[in-house]
């Protein structure tokens, strides 16, 4: 039979294990990951800058 002392313990640990369980998984999504500012001094750097960060993104997601 249970006491009061074991049915406490009982409602802390399901407590505890519950209330954990959805701290742990509420939240804000990460964000998509930002590139840093391109500091160039024309359009077509700008543009070149781009396509070349893209391209080596791409390269080591292995697409």
């Amino acid at each position: 039979m249970l006491t009061n002392g074991d049915m406490q313990l009982a409602i802390a640990t399901l407590t505890v294990a519950i209330g954990g369980g959805v701290l742990a998984t509420r939240g804000k999504k990460a964000d998509a990951p930002t590139s840093p500012p391109i500091n160039a001094k024309s359009p077509d750097e700008e543009s070149f800058v781009k396509e070349y960060v893209k391209k080596a993104a791409d390269k080591v997601q292995g697409k």
